[in-house]
């Protein structure tokens, strides 16, 4: 009786692994790129203090002011 096993392990599975991950690696920097709020940090960073006051703002509630719709403080 004669037994033959074709279990090998395909060449083209870790290419596709390395694929998938690569895409997912893409994708989470489009997202945070997208959704970055740094520009709007550094605009008002680059007021004067007087501006900031007529916003009701101080330079130490800019970053919560910016992300208060995401992160209650």
């Amino acid at each position: 009786m004669a037994t033959i096993a074709t279990n090998r392990f395909s060449p083209r599975l870790p290419d596709l692994f390395a694929a998938v991950r690569k895409r997912l690696s893409h994708g989470a920097a489009a997202y945070i790129t997208k959704h970055s709020r740094r520009a709007e940090i550094e605009a008002l960073e680059a007021k004067s203090d007087a501006e900031l006051a007529r916003m009701g703002l101080t330079r130490d509630r800019i970053v919560h002011y910016v992300f208060a719709d995401r992160i209650w403080f």
